[in-house]
């Protein structure tokens, strides 16, 4: 049976390939589509390369200039923040609207405490507000540099199979980032992920007005339990914070348009898509 996500991000990856380039001695991937409007970076969590925010930059494509990376095989939160402000800068980015989901969204805190002139908007997504206790919890607690790679893919195939057993209707996108898990994520690439996170600094001081931070959550997200989803927004006092009623720990993948809806709203662009009210909270 074809999976009908894989099958629509197969198209646009082959649409939108990625293009290469290498930032402070580490090689990135990224998509740029659009030309016009307000500029969107978007950084993807563990299991995404750029292209899973396909939804996302197939329908702002037209109205923002949106650009999607995908990590190098080296280097972590710090050093990919001062990457990234470099790939603004190579794109001639001037202002950015930032969004990280999960790993993506301590790497937007920290670009968005470091480098505030390119940030014009932060949006921390379904994400951590701090690394104290990463290690001690799976993945982070095994030996991501030597330990088997076939282990630390199988401990993550246990968590989606376990996430697909309580969720049969998100079978498809299971099967996405088993996919993503398997292989399309390179070996050096997933370790150096989980590596970021495990040894990632603490994030500095933010010094942005609550009216340009927004956060989203989901209220069945596995992986960001709800005392870490207060903590986010206690640290950010964001003007928003979203809040899924159903999406897990992927409401981009799972719940496309109305994703796309809040980023409209963040970008300021006319909101084309779900209302908010249907399933989803938007608290101020």
């Amino acid at each position: 049976m074809t999976n009908a996500l894989i099958a629509d991000r197969d198209r646009f990856a082959a649409a939108h390939p990625e293009t290469r380039i290498v930032l402070g001695g580490r090689e990135w991937g990224y998509v740029a589509a659009g030309g016009n409007g307000p500029a969107l970076l978007l950084i993807p969590g563990t299991l995404g390369r750029g292209d899973i925010f396909w939804n996302q930059i197939e329908a702002l494509k037209d109205r923002a200039r949106v650009v999607a990376v995908t990590y190098p095989q080296s280097g972590g939160v710090a050093e990919w923040a001062d990457d990234l402000a470099a790939l603004c800068r190579h794109l001639g980015l001037q202002r950015v609207t930032v969004l990280g989901s999960s790993l993506g969204g301590y790497v937007a805190q920290y670009f968005a405490a470091t480098h505030p002139a390119l940030t014009e908007r932060l949006i921390a997504a379904n994400t951590l507000h701090s690394v104290a206790e990463v290690a001690t919890r799976p993945p982070y607690s095994s030996d991501l540099d030597n330990g088997p790679i076939e282990e630390l893919r199988a401990g993550f195939g246990r968590g989606l199979g376990a996430w697909r057993e309580a969720h049969p209707e998100q079978a498809e996108l299971v099967d996405l980032l088993m996919a993503e898990v398997g292989g399309r994520i390179p070996e050096p690439e997933l370790r150096a992920r989980l590596n970021a996170l495990k040894r990632g600094p603490e994030l500095p001081p933010l010094d942005m007005p609550p009216a340009r931070i927004a956060t989203i959550e989901s209220a069945d997200d596995p992986l960001i339990p709800p005392a870490m989803r207060e903590a986010v927004r206690a640290r950010l006092t964001p003007s928003v914070a979203y809040r899924f009623e159903w999406g897990g720990h992927f409401p981009y993948v799972a719940r496309p348009a109305l994703y796309v809806s809040l980023l409209e709203e963040q970008l300021g662009l006319a909101v084309t898509g779900e209302g908010w009210g249907d399933g989803a909270v938007r608290a101020k």
